[in-house]
């Protein structure tokens, strides 16, 4: 028997199960770390992107040193998410299905942990676990690690990443000092680096690519447009590619579910993953999008650590990751097992200098794309509908109780009448439903350079932080109040007595309708437009919709200019200084998107 894996050093019960499962030619990170595990008993640390093998990579060779004799805990895996626990439990099931004696028990939490403690007391050499539920099995003294001789760290930057560190120097302590430690990561971030220097001796490096670049398997793309059309880029992106599997990234969790329920309401299949879902919710949902029933999953990034499904065609950055480095893992999701992906960010001006660090970062270039228009959109529906019509099977049994009564409706029609009606039709009900206008901003313009947007008005009001807000609840309280969408409501900036935000112009009168009067814990909410609508500094002081702010001079701010703007009593930025220091304060404060 010949085989490539053979030629790695693998026994032949493991290279068959592996061809059961299609595997060809190892890929690069197998190629290195294969024989290097099997021959030498070193530390090793193997940096790999996300969907390049890496678990077959650590696998595959743990399997050859185990001893299905021995039924104590003999190998360690150590995974940041449940759902990467699980596939690699799974994965080792199946390339050890060859071998006799071969026990394998995950920990994770969610799950009962007695069951999962009798499955380790049932003989089990192999433990895949979460460091959470680990930990809290050491304390409970439900599993015995002092006879490890193998840990492995899968994903170890997600892992600190997530906030494990702690577990994992506890967990670390705990095992013997004799054990091999081996690490795999997409990056070498500085926790990473110092877990190696602190619990693994003289580790040899293997690296695929150089550290922290992105796949090369993967394109990456972006498109600039303002806040408030970032929902509306997204529709474009994904009504011009009906073919699209993806995740779809937002940075929170209110953000998660309210671009999916958005997404839901407009007819696409969606669903979305965050913190606030049970483990059965989670479950759920994942099933669905493994078995292709929803077409794009809205995703927070902490909730999509170790999702491995196959063939996903775009990663969508609804908004680009706080964290630079998180944009090598979400894009890590697609263009896997030599696939090709896309990668694509839908940005704000403000977001072109993170651009450029990503760039540096995964060395690799991102290319502008404009988005289509909506005519573009309808036109490549207008094919595929077309396509639909020309190809369908007909069926002779439901149209014959009607072809009389049609053909009669339509004997005065020509063919070509009835294209022109057709084409009317579905270009009409599909144009209907959005605004025919240029969503992209121009590179040059101001908005994109994160200058002022005329489309947008910066408005103030009069509650902060001494009110209990902060930008995520101020955002909150507004859009409960409207019925906006997170993206309606841009540039949040808190302050201790009053905030600032942006909405675009379209948006203003809803805001001041419903949101300018209510009481809020005591207080009766004020808006007013400031001078500025685009940039940090809230200027001058905006007139009340309703004319005047005298009401507010006796809690500190009016607003309100007399003889052309020449003066001002007081302004409507502060509640008890001038406007200059106003200004100030909103240039110190924190902003958020």
């Amino acid at each position: 028997m010949t085989h490539p894996f053979l030629d790695l050093g693998l026994s032949e019960d493991i290279v068959n199960a592996i061809i059961d499962l299609g595997y060809e030619n190892p890929s690069e990170i197998q190629q290195k770390a294969i024989p290097h595990l099997l021959q030498d008993q070193s530390d090793i640390v193997a940096l790999a992107q996300t969907g390049t093998g890496k678990t077959a990579a650590f696998s595959l060779p743990l399997l050859e040193r185990l001893d299905s004799n021995k039924k104590h805990v003999q190998a360690l895996i150590l995974s940041p998410t449940r759902e990467l626990a699980i596939q690699i439990a799974k994965d080792i099931q199946n390339y050890s299905k060859n071998l006799r004696g071969v026990r394998v028990a995950t920990v994770y939490g969610g799950a009962s942990i007695f069951e999962q403690s009798k499955s380790i007391k049932r003989g089990a050499q192999i433990v895949v676990a979460t460091p959470g539920r680990l930990k809290d099995m050491i304390n409970r003294r439900f599993i015995n690690l002092d006879k490890i001789d193998i840990c492995v760290l899968d994903e170890a930057d997600e892992m600190l990443n997530m906030g494990f560190k702690d577990d994992l120097d506890e967990i670390l302590s705990t095992c013997p000092d004799d054990r091999s430690t081996w690490l795999f990561s997409a990056t070498m971030p500085r926790e990473v680096a110092r877990i190696s220097r602190e619990y693994m001796t003289e580790p040899a490096e293997i690296t695929c690519g150089k550290k922290n670049e992105g796949a090369s398997t993967v394109e990456h793309f972006y498109s600039t447009v303002t806040s408030h059309n970032r929902y509306a880029g997204l529709k474009r992106l994904i009504d011009f590619d009906d073919n699209m599997f993806g995740i779809i990234f937002c940075r929170t969790r209110h953000e998660t579910q309210d671009v999916a329920e958005r997404l839901i309401s407009d007819g696409y299949n969606a669903g979305s993953l965050h913190g606030d879902l049970s483990q059965k919710q989670r479950d759920v949902v994942m099933g669905h999008f493994r078995k292709r029933n929803i077409q794009f999953l809205v995703a927070t990034d902490v909730a999509a650590r170790g999702i491995d499904v196959n063939n996903i065609t775009h990663v969508i950055h609804y908004q680009l990751p706080e964290d630079v480095e998180a944009y090598t893992h979400r894009s890590g999701r697609t263009g896997r097992a030599g696939n090709k992906g896309v990668s694509y960010a839908i940005v704000t001006g403000r977001d072109k200098g993170k651009i450029r660090r990503i760039e540096g970062i995964i060395k690799k270039k991102f290319e502008l794309k404009m988005l289509p228009s909506a005519k573009d959109v309808a036109n490549k529906r207008l094919i595929a509908v077309a396509e639909k019509w020309k190809n369908v099977v007909v069926n002779e049994s439901l149209v014959d109780n009607y072809m009389e009564y049609f053909t009669e409706q339509f004997e005065d029609l020509s063919k070509e009448d009835l294209i022109k009606r057709f084409i009317t039709v579905e270009m009409e009900q599909f144009l209907s439903k959005v605004k025919d206008v240029d969503i992209n901003v121009s590179e040059g313009s101001g908005s994109a350079r994160g200058g002022r947007n005329e489309s947008e008005k910066r408005l103030f009001i009069n509650l902060g932080e001494e009110h209990g807000l902060d930008w995520t609840s101020l955002k909150d309280f507004i859009r409960n109040s409207t019925g906006l969408g997170q993206d309606d409501i841009s540039r949040v900036d808190v302050m201790n007595k009053f905030s600032f935000f942006n909405v675009h112009k379209d948006n203003y009168d809803r805001i001041m309708d419903n949101v300018t009067g209510q009481d809020y814990d005591g207080v009766r909410v004020n808006i007013e437009e400031t001078k500025r609508s685009g940039r940090s500094g809230g200027g001058g002081g905006g007139r009340r919709r309703n004319g005047g702010g005298g009401d507010r001079d006796r809690r500190g701010g009016g607003g309100d200019r007399r003889n052309g703007g020449g003066s001002r009593r007081r302004s409507s930025f502060s509640s008890d200084k001038g406007g200059d220091r106003g200004q100030n304060r909103e240039r110190r404060g924190r902003r958020h998107s």
